[in-house]
């Protein structure tokens, strides 16, 4: 039977990480079950991994054209598989699934994480005498635990990621076909054409979203998360909530919008769409010196809709609180209670690199992906500091407490549109005037600020940090240091020099950039 994926889109590594994806040339069975056991023990709760038997890797993905499994091999193959399936100890078997591409016939096989972990397979299931291993996945690689890991991974048998569990409240019934449908035709699965002629209870153990024998058949949760209309029956407040603050958290003023429920990518859609219509706003303006538009968003879209998907991607469904999104007059602010995962170190998060975990909900995530609403393991932040970059805008800020007890994400709204004394803002809000303006300092701050009526404020603020920061107002190491800062906002240099505030005497060796007399007239106190 077909798997709930887009085979294409699977083998080009677009929707899975690659150290979640085996290639195999040919059928080689000892090797294969393996990397089954591997994948089957989920070391670092990535969601299991699959294993594409008939295609070369090359540079991550599959060499293309594929190299192909004759015809006649296939059923032989499906044979053994039976065989090799009971030498895994506790049972298991992966689902497999014969797809065609580039008019060849190659074996997608899917190893879902095991309910039952940790799981030993032979070194060599083809072999006569039988010597048993846990294998794990180390980054892109099959290989035997140390001792270490070999104890953490027997402890993971108690440690069921809260998605992949089996829930006894509910019944098969709570699974609605109809959004089953709608998701497979969304991601290009095969098994969309399967649904109308195969029993529902066979299209959902495909999808591994049931586990028990017939007559005692439970879905899991994540079943119930994806594919039921109301999962707040089965995880109380599994919602979002929009909340607007018009004059901050100190003001008893607020607005609250309806909450928003459904399935998990349902809420997503529907948070983003309300964001979209009410809070995202674009300045478009044209540059004196260029012919191109320059444009820039109160928050740019991409890192608000990674830091929503973040939120329910990675939330402790266990915690009955709902998602919380904050709209305050400079920042947007998503808030999680029940933190991150434990796995994430705290230095990490304050720094918004986080470079190892442990996920909490594996299969939320693959689901995600499957729709683009999610890149890989370990994108989020990271895209979201690019996104924020890339616009413009302050760097975003990540926290948490000691308990691990909520996570917050907050993205600073763009200098552009910040209100100053209840006034729209503009593009100089992002440079107050200082209040003592018969300082040296205050003077120039205050050219700089006139002078700069266009433009994103991030590299003015560059100017104006060296004039605050430089000891003594020394003129020759201001011009040095403005230099170095000018160099990342080429765009203003030509607006400074037409104010008279910089000129150019073309000094390589500082770059070339020098206040001019009406700025060292200032320093000189003339």
């Amino acid at each position: 039977m077909a798997i709930p994926v887009n085979v294409e889109k699977l083998i080009s590594g677009r929707i899975v990480e690659s150290e979640r994806i085996e290639y195999k040339k040919g059928w080689n069975p000892a090797a294969i079950y393996r990397t089954i056991s591997a994948f089957a023990n989920d070391f670092e709760n990535i969601g299991g991994g699959y294993i594409i038997v008939g295609a070369e890797e090359e540079n991550g993905r599959s060499k293309r054209p594929v190299a192909g499994i004759p015809t006649e091999q296939l059923d032989a193959i499906q044979k053994e598989m039976i065989g090799y399936n009971n030498l895994i100890r506790p049972y298991y078997a992966p689902k497999i699934s014969i797809e065609t591409i580039d008019d060849k016939n190659i074996l997608v096989i899917w190893v879902p994480a095991g309910m039952n972990r940790p799981y030993e397979v032979p070194e060599d299931v083809t072999a006569k005498e039988k010597k048993r291993q846990y294998y794990i996945r180390r980054y892109a690689s099959t290989c035997i635990p140390n001792k270490e890991e070999r104890e953490e991974l027997i402890s993971l048998s108690n440690r069921t990621p809260f998605d992949d569990r089996i829930n006894t409240q509910a019944s098969v019934d709570d699974i609605s076909p109809l959004l089953v449908r709608e998701y497979l035709l969304n991601v290009g699965s095969t098994l969309v054409e399967q649904i109308e002629t195969t029993p529902l209870i066979d299209i959902y153990r495909a999808m591994d979203l049931v586990s028990g024998p017939d007559e005692l058949l439970y879905p899991k949760n994540i079943a119930l998360m994806m594919f039921n209309y109301h999962p707040e029956k089965f995880f109380p407040y599994s919602r979002i909530e929009i909340v607007e603050f018009p004059n901050g958290l100190g003001d008893p003023t607020f607005y609250e919008k309806p909450a928003i429920t459904g399935p998990i990518y349902i809420q997503i859609q529907q948070a983003l769409a309300q964001l979209r219509s009410v809070v995202l706003k674009e300045q478009i303006y044209k540059l004196p010196d260029r012919a191109e538009s320059q444009r820039v968003w109160n928050y740019p879209f991409r890192a608000l809709e990674e830091s929503i998907v973040n939120s329910l991607y990675h939330r402790n469904w266990e915690v009955r609180e709902p998602v919380e999104i904050r709209i305050l007059p400079d920042c947007i602010e998503i808030i999680n209670q029940g933190g991150p995962d434990r796995s994430v170190k705290m230095d990490e998060i304050r720094s918004g690199v986080i470079h190892n975990r442990r996920y909490r909900n594996r299969r939320i995530g693959d689901f995600l992906k499957e729709l683009d609403m999610t890149e890989g393991r370990g994108t989020g932040i990271p895209i979201i500091r690019k996104e924020m970059m890339k616009n413009g805008s302050p760097e975003p800020r990540f926290e948490t407490d000691d308990n691990y007890s909520y996570f917050i994400t907050t993205l600073p709204m763009h200098p552009a549109f910040v209100k100053s004394d209840g006034v729209d803002g503009g593009v100089n809000d992002g440079v107050k005037v200082l209040e003592n303006t018969d300082s040296k300092v205050g003077k120039i701050y205050t050219l700089i600020h006139d002078g700069v009526n266009d433009g994103v404020n991030d590299g003015v603020n560059d100017i104006v940090d060296v004039l605050m920061n430089v000891s003594g107002l020394n003129a020759v190491e201001i011009s040095n240091r403005i230099n170095k800062s000018l160099t990342t906002a080429e765009r203003y240099l030509r607006i400074l020099r037409r104010k008279d505030i910089v000129e150019f005497r073309g000094a390589p060796k500082t770059g070339g950039y020098y206040f001019t007399d009406k700025v060292m007239n200032i320093l000189k106190d003339k």
